[in-house]
């Protein structure tokens, strides 16, 4: 019922594998089950961010990326990095706006890369994939679309047009909190070729072990994401009827809601510190409910509120996570 933990990391060299950085039977399990889900070829990665900068790689020296204004703080931060030493050239956008994209990549010549998340991380924007797929691809430029919020079960990003769809397995693909993995998966097999030839020069690969954990994760997914959605879709109804909250940013799907808070930063602060169920930290998409007033962080663009308090809802009662934010909203607005 359950494929092995393959702890070598050396094989006979008249086998297939030969060495431990090129391949694994645990990882194989995982990138087939993953692949199945997104409709296209896995790979496994350390962690998210090494899938991200895997990908990245793909552009040339001088060329661009257009990205989301709004994005996971990670690979924000990998992209002004690689712009910093002249790597590459990065453009932020409003993803929600698609003609304004769309004439950003017809005006930039050198644009290699657009990238997309949708919903964004964490403003929660959602992105016509398709119509900025085919704009992009009349072009010849690549589109990439980060899943990890929606997961393939709630988008399948391959199917809307994308060439590269990109996960942090940390997150809702593992779903338990103990995993630091990533994961990329493609439609074609020349670019899967050579993101895999990145990962094993860059010896970007995950531990067996984490691997088999994201597998195990992967087969809870379903039932963990629709509780964990039916009680995001609940909060966001409440949140919003609540006094000290100015805007619930909600995409409808998903576990991901966003309330900012009329009292601004304070007001967010106190949120995080005055619960006892819910637990503020920085990660999301475990079966645990977290949150965290993201403008803390000196690199969060500063479009998004000093309110805003991300709440990655888990699979606990909701009227247990409803009470424990519902008395700390009170406390505020008192």
């Amino acid at each position: 019922m359950n494929v092995p933990v393959v702890l070598t990391s050396t094989y006979g060299a008249t086998g297939e594998l030969e060495y431990g950085r090129f391949g694994n039977p645990t990882w194989s399990a995982f990138e087939e089950a993953l692949g199945e889900l997104e409709g296209g070829r896995a790979l496994a990665f350390a962690s998210g961010m090494a899938a991200v900068t895997t990908i990245l790689d793909l552009v040339g020296n001088g060329g661009s990326v257009i990205a989301p204004r709004h994005a996971y703080n990670g690979s924000l931060t990998a992209l002004a990095d690689a712009e910093s030493r002249g790597r590459l050239r990065a453009t932020l956008v409003d993803t929600t706006d698609t003609e304004a994209v769309i004439a950003a990549l017809q005006a930039d010549e050198d644009c290699a890369l657009l990238w997309l998340e949708s919903p964004t991380n964490p403003a929660l924007e959602v992105a016509d994939i398709p119509a900025l797929t085919a704009a992009a691809h009349e072009l010849g430029i690549r589109v990439v679309v980060d899943n990890t919020f929606a997961t393939p079960l709630l988008q399948q990003p391959l199917s809307l047009g994308a060439d590269i769809v990109v996960h942090s397995a940390t997150k809702y693909i593992a779903g338990h909190s103990d995993v630091l993995m990533g994961a990329i998966v493609v439609a074609d097999d020349e670019v899967h070729g050579a993101l895999k030839g990145r990962r094993d020069l860059a010896g970007a690969v995950p531990g067996p072990f984490e691997t088999w954990l994201a597998l195990r994760g992967l087969r809870t997914l379903p039932v963990r994401l629709e509780r964990a959605a039916a009680n995001a879709a609940d909060l966001a109804r409440r949140l919003a009827d609540h006094p000290a909250v100015e805007e619930v940013r909600y995409p409808g799907f998903g576990a991901i809601v966003a309330p900012v808070l009329s009292g601004g930063a304070d007001a967010a602060d106190f949120l995080v510190r005055a619960t006892s169920l819910w637990v503020h930290t920085t990660s999301l998409g475990g079966v645990e409910s977290t949150f965290e007033r993201r403008r803390r962080w000196k690199l969060e663009p500063a479009t998004i509120p000093e309110g805003l308090v991300r709440l990655s809802v888990g699979i606990e009662d909701v009227e247990d996570l409803w009470a424990d934010l519902e008395q700390a909203l009170d406390r505020i607005s008192a």
